[in-house]
């Protein structure tokens, strides 16, 4: 097991971390920017070590100050979180070429999934089904209407290193394909440095399914159920469930298989989420993140497994606590995304919360790095916190999230707690009957209400 485990992050899931390092009996050491001298995670940590001015490219982007900061501590692994280096392949080769243990994949698989192409073309090979689309990056716009003529429209035109929502543009008729290409390569070019881009076939109503999985590098690997993301604003996920309310048991475990037995065939090491659209019974492969998710949450609380335990144990050569037979599903789980926003612009509110009170009993978990007179910095994300609820089943967990969402309080900054009070009583979430554009009509009185 690693003796000493550098957080190089910030936030809830810097705090996340921490707490099962500490479990674990692990020294941790939190670095931070000189705007996060007051986090929690730097209070909590063993050590931590200042890592720059509060713009990430200066500190939480910064290689060779997180490098510097192992050396200083005596730290001999790092746990990249989620965001920031989580996903970067250079860094884990760096990391391994100081003799440092990254807490994640491999770069060889990172670089595969992080390039949505190619990502497209391992799914495939490895068995795993995907949306109908362009074979790799499409350069000129008459090969692209060809494309799109074959798949048939509507088509969507995605940058080959995107995320986020940034570089897709959807056509709809011929007409506006070479509109959505342009402005697709624009914002590619302009967010990730690289303008190439690829087509697929647009689909109208559909849900956002992630399977979880895990494995140990050496061909063993297992999935964790699945997760519902549907409810999004701006390819942003805001609200999570698991089990998702869409799918039968026999599609569950279907879908599951598949995605283990790709990983194991892929010989996966670590944590990964297989993200799908999910549309008339069929599921359609759209990109792998090869991290700790946002929501894992959500999975811990219907498997009774700690995501980050086994992160460490695998990074450690332990090898998977469970097998496959082993996992119970237990119940259902809802995830609500709590943010610094104005509910109703979502514009960012920084400032500082001055007064603070967490929801708590049977079934209610906060995951959270802010306390009463805690300034939130304009900097970064505007995630506050994550309320997790679980229940015996879907009925219960939403009557549980209502009673915790008449708990919290959190005042001096504006957030986004009066949307989840609302969605939490909406006939259409009760029922479970929405999909990815749901919400976005929902917002501007499209939706049901």
């Amino acid at each position: 097991m690693v003796k000493k485990v550098l957080i190089a992050n910030r936030g809830e899931i810097a705090l996340r971390v921490l707490r099962a390092c500490k479990e674990l009996g692990i020294s941790t050491v939190a670095v931070h920017s000189t705007a996060d001298n007051a986090a929690m995670h730097v209070r909590l940590a063993d050590e931590s070590v200042c890592i720059g001015p509060p713009p990430s490219r200066d500190s939480y982007l910064n290689i060779p100050s997180i490098v510097a900061a192992c050396e200083i501590s005596g730290a001999d692994a790092v746990h990249p979180g989620y965001g920031f280096l989580s996903e970067n392949a250079r860094f884990a080769d760096i990391l391994d070429a100081h003799g440092l243990t990254f807490i994640g994949p491999t770069a060889d698989h990172i670089r595969i999934m992080g390039d949505k192409i190619e990502a497209k073309r391992t799914a495939k090979r490895l068995g795993i089904p995907v949306v109908p689309g362009s074979a790799g990056a499409v350069t000129e716009d008459t090969e692209a209407l060809r494309i799109a003529d074959e798949i048939g429209f509507p088509v969507i035109v995605k940058a080959s290193a995107g995320g986020g929502g940034r570089g897709m543009k959807v056509a709809k008729t011929r007409e506006d394909m070479v509109v959505a290409l342009q402005t697709a390569r624009q914002e590619a070019g302009a967010a990730f440095g690289d303008d190439a881009v690829y087509i697929e076939k647009y689909l109208e109503k559909p849900r956002h399914i992630e399977v979880q999985v895990f494995g140990d590098g050496a061909g063993n690997a297992i999935h964790l159920g699945e997760r519902d993301c549907s409810l999004q604003r701006r390819h942003q996920k805001v609200w999570e469930e698991a089990n998702s309310p869409a799918l039968s048991p026999e599609q569950r475990k279907r879908i599951g298989e598949i995605c283990a037995n790709a990983m194991s065939e892929l010989r996966y090491r670590g944590a990964g989420t297989i993200e799908f659209l999910y549309e008339n019974g069929e599921f359609y492969f759209i990109e792998m993140n090869t991290r700790l998710q946002v929501e894992h949450p959500v999975t811990e609380a219907i498997t009774g497994i700690d995501l980050v335990h086994e992160q460490i144990r695998v990074a450690s050569g332990e090898g998977l606590s469970v097998t496959q037979d082993e996992i119970v599903f237990s119940g259902h789980a809802i995830e609500c995304r709590i943010n610094a926003e104005d509910p109703r612009t979502f514009a960012p509110s920084p400032g500082k919360i001055t007064y603070y009170h967490a929801p708590g009993g049977l079934g209610v978990r906060v995951d959270s790095g802010v306390y009463q007179g805690y300034s939130i910095p304009p900097y970064y994300d505007s995630l506050i916190g994550k309320l997790i609820v679980h229940g015996r089943n879907r009925a219960e967990c939403m009557m549980r999230l209502r009673r915790a969402l008449d708990e919290i309080v959190v005042d001096g900054v504006k957030t986004t707690l009066p949307l989840f009070r609302d969605l939490v009583d909406n006939p259409d979430v009760g029922a479970g009957n929405y999909d990815i554009h749901w919400l976005e009509k929902y917002l501007t009185g499209g939706a049901k209400a």
